[in-house]
């Protein structure tokens, strides 16, 4: 019974209860001062993130307790940085994150209408409503809106041919991030990575063929796209050859040393004599080791561990090039891109074992010692990396970053090729329909529809305000254009080109992205609504 929190007890008339323990010790926050607590956490969050919305959206800056400067616009990575010690705000965190692995996009827009579900739910509460029937309200509205996102949604035309609509798409991901003043280049990128990895009859992309190396120095526009895989890495030995034609690749992860006994072993040498025939049989052991690689016909060995410099300059000697320390994952890698195999013992390494290159090269970056290895044109062109430049290590980061999530969006679309238009268009059309749908309810959850109308318009009211419009006018303006006209690709012009036509400004984002944002957000609320009782430790007992 120890793990028990309390102890039983019985009352004058033999009724038992439970005294739990440490009680003053305890915070303790029921009923409807727990749910107050939990919507300010969410909005505080919700507004310290809503300002890195959309295309005009600000950076924000965060700096780890070792120093680490992370300058980013990504809603899960910022939200991951916070450190956030409320528990409400970690499940917020925990939605962005859960958004990011599923879609790639729309981290922020997904807390903004968390918090702003949560800011209605708030309001609804104060009048007297039951927070159970505000959840099952929440959840009706979904249904709704998701209903309608799924009938204003287009199809989405995905060819390797024709990659024009797919950059469009792409460009709207990347609008929002720092790399937009390459936008074009990064966009174009991030489609023919996913098109030449992607199996377009299965609709499956599988991202562990895409590599995505950063190297400082250079700019932005340096950032390239290789057709084979890139690994910072050179030949072992600097008189090696810089450049190899018609290469054949020995993927090894056996290391270039003599056989030592496994079990705990002790040699005694007691003369020169046999100092020298150990040397001598160290020496035959690498000659056969290299002779192996050799004789399999193998024109390049790629070592996953390391060898001595006697061990180099044999292979050296023996004009055999050879890259050591190369990681697991990158081994892998090597191995699916030139269709070889990894061998672990010598023994077992024949000729159709090895891999096929066209070109291994050595690239060199500006006045820097820094190179790197390039394994192109190779017999399986599916595995591509894309090799990142810039001018310090924060941009390089956010660069990799806003580049994952361009590629994720990309997958999305070749899973599922329906889109909606972006701006906040998808919102106000949405917005409209639920609100539509309260006036036919006779039941208490019309309330809880007119809420999650409302909160749904938190999005592009963001955008407006981030790109310095007055956000209620904007808004209005917008919402009685789409009541009147019906076109659900009017949203809010944040590059005050004049058109808030976002099919004409090419404003796309994928109807899966938008339509898990809204579940997602509307499954957290409605759990946090449910929580009425809540135990902490107390804090304030050292004070």
């Amino acid at each position: 019974m120890s793990a028990f929190p309390g102890s039983i007890a019985f009352d004058e008339f033999g009724r038992p209860f439970i005294i739990l323990r440490d009680q003053e010790n305890q915070k303790r926050l029921t009923g409807i001062d727990a749910l107050k607590s939990h919507i300010l956490a969410a909005q505080q969050i919700a507004s310290t993130i809503r300002t890195s919305l959309g295309p005009k959206g600000l950076d924000k800056m965060l700096v780890s307790p070792d120093g680490e400067v992370t300058v980013t616009n990504d809603g899960a990575t910022i939200l991951k940085m916070m450190e956030v010690d409320h528990e409400i705000g970690k499940l917020l965190v925990q939605l962005s994150q859960s958004q990011d692995d599923e879609i790639g996009d729309g981290t922020t827009g997904v807390v903004v209408l968390a918090g702003a579900l949560l800011e209605q739910a708030g309001s609804l509460l104060n009048r007297g409503i039951h927070p159970i029937r505000i959840a099952d309200g929440f959840e009706m509205a979904c249904q709704t809106a998701v209903k309608h996102l799924e009938k204003i949604a287009e199809l989405f035309p995905v060819s390797s041919q024709d990659t024009e609509p797919l950059i469009k798409v792409a460009k709207t991901t990347l609008g929002s991030k720092i790399i937009n003043k390459c936008h074009r280049q990064m966009a174009e990128i991030a489609v023919n990575a996913v098109l030449a990895v992607a199996d377009l009859e299965q609709k499956d992309v599988n991202f562990e063929l895409i590599k995505v190396e950063g190297k400082v120095g250079g700019r932005l526009e340096d950032t390239v796209l290789v057709k084979g895989v890139v690994i910072d890495k050179t030949m072992s030995h600097p008189q090696m050859p810089k450049e190899l034609r018609n290469v054949k690749l020995a993927i090894l992860t056996c290391p270039f040393e003599p056989p030592k006994p496994k079990t705990k072993h002790k040699l005694d040498v007691t003369n020169v004599e046999e100092f020298k025939e150990l040397r001598q049989y160290e020496q035959d052991k690498f000659k056969e080791m290299v002779g192996l690689v050799k004789n399999a016909g193998a024109t390049l060995a790629i070592c996953q561990w390391g060898f001595d410099d006697e061990a180099n300059h044999l292979l050296l000697q023996q004009q055999l090039p050879a890259v050591r320390w190369v990681g697991g994952p990158e081994i892998e890698l090597i191995a699916i891109a030139t269709g070889g195999r990894i061998v672990p013992r010598f023994e077992e390494l024949s000729c159709d074992k090895l891999g096929t290159a066209g070109l291994v090269r050595e690239l060199a970056f500006g006045t820097t010692k820094d190179r790197m290895l390039v394994i192109e044109e190779c017999s399986n062109s599916r595995a591509v990396t894309i090799l990142v430049r810039g001018g310090n290590q924060m941009l390089v980061a956010e660069a990799k970053r806003s580049l994952h999530d361009a590629l994720c969006v990309v997958r999305s679309l070749v899973q599922e090729p329906r889109v909606v238009y972006g701006g906040g268009a998808a919102e106000i059309s949405c917005s409209l329909a639920v609100a539509a749908q309260a006036d036919q309810l006779p039941s208490l959850e019309q309330y809880a529809f007119r809420s999650f109308a409302e909160a749904l318009e938190s999005i592009p009211l963001a955008l407006a305000e981030n790109s310095g419009l007055s956000a209620i006018h904007t808004l209005g303006e917008v919402k009685a254009k789409q009541a009147a006209t019906g076109d659900s690709s009017l949203g809010i012009d944040c590059m005050s080109t004049g058109n808030m036509n976002m099919r004409e400004q090419h404003v796309i984002e994928s109807l899966k992205s938008k339509r898990q944002q809204l579940l997602l957000a509307t499954q957290l609320v409605k759990m946090i609504l449910k929580i009425d009782d809540v135990r902490s430790p107390n804090d304030t007992q050292g004070l």
